[in-house]
């Protein structure tokens, strides 16, 4: 498929490759919500102020290993907010991610790019008014989960900064946020698993984006050769983005604009010009990615 820059068509690219790169922030946000959940479990009994005056420290530890906690290390009248805070800006970081996938996912269903479909149930309406409408919802839903996790996150920050050895003001907040924040997460995760599991990829149409403009893609490769043949590198980007631009507004392939062009055939030649849009070499290094993250791959690797 045709990766994308600023939304542009850059160079070529896998889709398996794009998702890799998700499920490896996916597995990123895992760990930090698994340390932000053991980073906030612990609990306090060290008096109304955190000197011990009236109990001892030893009943504080027993009382906390009974409940599965660890003890807060200083204490005041409460357990320190900036623990809640790791933790609901862990559940918003995880919500980033989602919306990140959701956003291109979005983009690919777009009916200019039509790369990618989330699932449509049998009977389900696109559009009240537009029988022939098929909109990403479940993608759109998760957009709108993210901003709210993002806000609860900003709520966990205020409730840091309380008075002295405590006030109440974080308690109205923690009462909303605490099982909002929890469900919608939760919700999130299992609603984008649904949408990925049941996803529609329309590889021919992957395909007919990839040579949309005629191989222009491959741009950077006939610089590099330009440039290991001698010729020095803002020269050859000038001539290549000359030959790359004709191509475009000449509506012709990419491979005989750079043929047309003096400088570039005697530079070249055909031979080397046309190993230039070879796929096969531009994804020869694609599965170290996939091995380095321990994905499978055929014949190599382990599975996960």
């Amino acid at each position: 498929m045709i990766g994308r820059t600023h939304g542009i068509h850059a160079e070529p690219v896998t889709f398996g490759l794009v998702l890799a790169l998700w499920w490896a922030e996916l597995g990123r946000q895992r760990h930090r919500l698994e340390e932000a959940r053991r980073e906030v479990a612990v609990g306090k009994l060290s008096g109304a102020v955190g000197t011990y005056a009236h109990l001892s420290p030893r009943i504080e530890e027993k009382v906390c290993a009974a409940l599965g906690l660890g003890t807060e290390t200083v204490s005041n009248q409460v357990v320190q907010r900036d623990r809640h805070a790791h933790f609901f800006c862990a559940l918003a970081n995880l919500g980033a991610t989602i919306e990140k996938i959701a956003v291109n996912l979005r983009h690919f269903q777009r009916t200019e790019v039509g790369e990618t479909r989330e699932p449509f149930a049998a009977g389900q309406k696109g559009s009240s008014a537009m029988p022939h409408k098929r909109n990403p919802i479940g993608c759109e839903n998760l957009t709108g989960i993210a901003r709210l996790l993002r806000g609860y996150a900003v709520s966990a920050l205020e409730n840091v900064a309380l008075w002295h050895e405590r006030d109440i003001s974080h308690s109205s907040v923690e009462r909303v946020i605490a099982p909002d924040a929890t469900i919608l997460a939760d919700y999130a995760m299992a609603r984008l698993t649904r949408i990925l599991e049941a996803l529609q990829v329309d590889v021919r149409r992957m395909r007919e984006n990839l040579d949309l403009l005629g191989g222009v893609i491959f741009s950077e490769g006939v610089l590099l050769s330009l440039v290991r043949q001698g010729m020095e590198r803002q020269a050859a980007y000038r001539l290549i983005q000359r030959c790359a631009l004709a191509a475009q507004e000449q509506r012709i392939p990419f491979d005989k604009a750079l043929l047309q062009d003096e400088e570039v055939a005697k530079a070249l030649g055909r031979d080397a010009i046309e190993n230039c849009f070879d796929l096969e070499r531009t994804f020869n290094r694609v599965e170290h990615v996939f091995a380095r993250i321990g994905i499978f791959t055929e014949g190599k690797g382990s599975e996960t």
